[in-house]
């Protein structure tokens, strides 16, 4: 450890990692060089964005049996979101980095060693590239800008620091390359979750929910610049906000709300559940921030409502006229061959293929932990083993997976209580015949009746068969039309 002056108002820096080169002070930004045994100015680092992250410096876990602390944290922004990196040390000296983006983590460290690599213009979301001697799927490729560091950071980081980078993924495994000098530095990792690591002096909720979405005494309350409407639900970690009442995208990541694009003045969409609306769900407590229209190929809608809680992070619950769904974006991905497989697995379970279109986004309000806008475009390939389906979303520089399960509309109902408009007999997963009570009737009289009349059939098939089927039809037909006309 060493600690050392600021040179620019003389406040303590302490430098914890002899692997760092540079610390933000803490009192006044400055960022400080350590160059042999002597401190020089580098320069003021901006302030960083307090997000819903329960990850502060000073925090603390175990991975795989081995110690470590929080030492710095860069926040980086690119065009569809923001995320943050923790710089990490462990009790034996080593580091490593510790992704963080909208409640999804990632470890990875430096591999020593040669590599032959894609270059930069060649990778493309959702393609495999052999790494290492393995196979790994594009997942995103951006180029980010610093926004905002805190801490001690082992390379030198000022104003107009760019990254460029790849994240690969295999199942749990995951890869970075980092292009930002030009030949690529290879980080290897694995997904993991916040509670896996053990972690200590987190964030409280209170602090988070205080805090998020505000510059330090820059940003505490916001109303839309193109129309004046309050913007009641501003998460952290968020690119855009949406304003419900004039479709305004707003970029809320700077000290000063402004409105990216003017949107159209529009009706307002009713929804089943309202922005805003709360709900207790296993034991956590959730927050609708965010609620999309997205329509496929065909023209059949359905809509998406975000949901926050300040230790589960994000998930989505999705309306469609068969019912409800929930869902969750996954750390751990199938293992797929190719795209367009027709069978992926995880946990040993083969998802069969199901569905594959296009979905654009045709309204959207509220906030999101990505850049959302009318006319978004993503590619969807749908997989179904039981009544548990995943999702392969991906776009120009990102691809996805995510998990979703049935929900009952009772069981949205007891969540949400009053504030969920929606018919308690509708159930997830329904189909167009869901209440069949007067054909589950029907098939067995048509059961019975081709069971008496087995033996004549046996006998003279070729001018009984079409007889049993005239009269299986006209019993199963009117036992349809009423089911269809059943009140619900």
């Amino acid at each position: 450890m060493q600690i050392v002056s600021c040179p620019s108002c003389g406040a303590e820096v302490t430098f914890r990692s002899h692997a760092s080169v540079v610390a933000v002070c803490e009192y006044c930004a400055t960022t400080v060089l350590k160059d042999a045994d002597t401190v020089k100015y580098f320069g003021k680092m901006s302030a960083v964005l307090e997000d819903y992250s329960p990850i502060q410096i000073g925090t603390a876990g175990v991975l795989a049996g081995r110690p470590f602390t929080v030492i710095g944290r860069l926040q980086l922004r690119y065009a569809a979101g923001m995320w943050n990196e923790w710089y990490l040390l462990f009790d034996d000296g080593a580091t490593a980095w510790l992704g963080d983006s909208s409640g999804l983590y990632t470890i990875t460290a430096e591999f020593k060693g040669d590599a032959r690599l894609p270059a930069f213009e060649q990778l493309q979301p959702g393609r495999n590239y052999d790494i290492n001697g393995a196979p790994y799927t594009a997942a995103e490729i951006r180029v980010a800008d610093c926004v905002g560091g805190q801490g001690e950071l082992p390379f030198r980081v000022g104003d107009g620091y760019q990254s460029k980078v790849a994240d690969f993924r295999r199942g749990k495994e995951f890869i970075t390359l980092d292009y930002s000098d030009g030949a690529p530095v290879v980080y290897t990792g694995a997904a993991v979750t916040l509670d896996s690591l053990q972690p200590q002096l987190l964030r409280d909720d209170d602090t988070i929910l205080r805090a998020a979405g505000r510059y330090r005494g820059k940003l505490a309350a916001l109303d839309c610049p193109s129309c004046g409407s309050a913007i009641k639900y501003l998460p952290g970690v968020t690119t855009t906000l949406v304003c419900a009442a004039c479709q305004a995208q707003i970029d809320a990541t700077s000290p000063k709300a402004q409105v990216l694009a003017a949107g159209e003045q529009v009706a307002r969409v009713a929804t089943t559940i309202e922005l805003g609306a709360t709900a207790k769900i296993n034991q956590q407590d959730f927050t609708i921030i965010g609620v999309m229209r997205r329509a496929d190929d065909e023209g059949t809608e359905w809509t998406e409502y975000l949901l926050y809680g300040a230790r589960a992070g994000f998930s989505w619950l999705v309306e469609t006229d068969e019912g409800w769904s929930g869902a969750t974006v996954m750390a751990e991905w199938p293992l797929q061959y190719q795209p367009g497989a027709d069978i992926v697995v995880i946990d040993r379970v083969r998802y069969e293929s199901l569905y594959e279109y296009g979905s654009t986004v045709t309204w959207a309000a509220g906030a999101f932990n990505w850049r959302v806008a009318v006319g978004d475009v993503t590619h969807v390939e749908e997989y179904e083993a039981g009544q548990i389906k995943l999702a392969r979303e991906t776009t120009e520089h990102e691809m996805t997976w995510s998990r979703s399960s049935p929900v009952p509309a009772d069981q949205m109902r007891a969540w949400f209580g009053a504030q969920f408009h929606g018919k308690v007999n509708a159930t997830v997963g329904a189909k167009p015949f869901a209440r069949n009570r007067h054909r589950d009737a029907a098939k067995y009289i048509i059961m019975f009746m081709l069971v008496v009349n087995a033996l004549p059939m046996l006998m003279n098939f070729s001018s009984t068969w079409y007889l049993s089927a005239l009269g299986a039809l006209a019993i199963y037909l009117p036992a349809t039309f009423l089911d269809n006309n059943d009140k619900p």
